[in-house]
Formats: structure tokens, C-alpha cells, sequence
């Protein structure tokens, strides 16, 4: 169920991924619910409602619930799309909350072809690159309620690897070598 308006189309795939996130514990407990994920991996809608795992003690919903069910989105999408040759990760975030939250909200997340070609092209140049991009929860009428801008670090494969072996750290992506 596609919560803004979009040219995108759900396939079989990105509607099966979508369940299977919306059903992975750590996600499920924000009480963020994924509505949509766009076939090309490159659009994705949230909501969030209050309910019994969002409840604040002042009848809102809860500051750490707003946050979390948005923060793995910007990282996984770019992971999807750039692929098994890119390394991406979330580096910070900045989170604006405009007004206490009673009702249902949603997010629409969104990477654009001119920002995946700039990503590329600047970690082809650069091997890395550092870069934000904004969110916000809103209502039907469009009031923002939180704002958020993830900052995103994506650098090739190949570079990261050599980056963290000039600095003697293991690789995530690699089990780490044990006496």
C-alpha cells in the first residue's frame, strides 16, 4: 500500500522483502510498519502508529520509536542497489523532533538515479564518499512531525578493504583471523 504518490510499482520480490523486514524482530519491535518498497529498490514508505510498543509515558509516541523505525533505510537501500562491490554504512544522524506524534505518520524514502551516478562516479574518483540525505515523518495533511537527515558512507570494496589494512582493523565483511 503505497502511502505517497509514486510511479513505482512493487514487484513479487520487493513485496516479499518487504515482509520479511517488516517480520525481523529488530525492526518489528520500533513499531514501524514498511507499506512499500519500490521494485527497483529505490523508493520505500513507512508508517509508524501509536500502540502498545510506541507508547511514551505521556500518551506520545516514544522518541527511541520515531528514530529507530528509520534508521536502517537510506543504508540497506543504498547497499541494494550499489551492490557486492560497494561498502556501505551509516556514519550519523541528526534527528528533529517538531511536535509530539498522536496519530499515524509517514516516511518516504527515496535515492534518486542522479544520486546513485553521482555516488558512483565520486567513489570512482575518490574511492570513498561521505553524504546526507532527509527524511521526515508527516501526516496525511503534510505536518512534519520529526525530521532526520542520515549521513551515508559508501567507498568501493577494494578501497575500504586496503584502508583497513593500513590500519590493522579486521573487515566486517571478512571473519576475522584468530589465534
Amino acid at each position: 500500500m503505497k502511502l505517497f504518490i509514486s510511479d513505482k510499482k512493487e514487484s513479487l520480490s520487493s513485496w516479499w522483502l518487504r515482509f520479511r523486514l517488516n517480520h525481523w524482530p529488530c525492526l518489528w519491535c520500533t513499531g514501524g510498519k514498511i507499506q512499500f518498497i519500490s521494485s527497483d529498490l529505490r523508493e520505500l514508505h513507512v508508517s509508524l502508529k501509536k500502540n502498545l510498543r510506541t507508547l511514551n509515558r505521556v500518551g506520545t509516541i516514544y522518541g527511541g520509536s520515531i528514530y529507530s523505525s528509520v534508521d536502517p533505510y537510506y543504508m540497506l537501500m543504498m547497499m541494494w542497489i550499489l551492490g557486492p562491490d560497494y561498502v556501505v554504512w551509516d556514519k550519523a544522524a541528526k534527528v528533529k523532533f517538531v511536535r509530539p506524534i498522536l496519530n499515524k505518520v509517514k516516511i518516504r524514502f527515496l535515492i534518486t538515479e542522479e544520486l546513485i551516478e553521482k555516488t558512483k562516479q565520486d567513489i570512482l574518483e575518490k574511492g570513498e564518499i561521505v553524504f546526507d540525505l532527509p527524511a521526515k515523518y508527516e501526516d496525511e495533511e503534510g505536518t512534519v512531525y520529526a525530521s532526520f537527515e542520515k549521513t551515508i558512507y559508501a567507498a568501493s570494496k577494494e578501497f575500504y578493504e586496503k584502508k583497513l589494512a593500513s590500519k590493522n582493523m579486521t573487515s566486517a565483511f571478512k571473519p576475522s583471523k584468530r589465534s
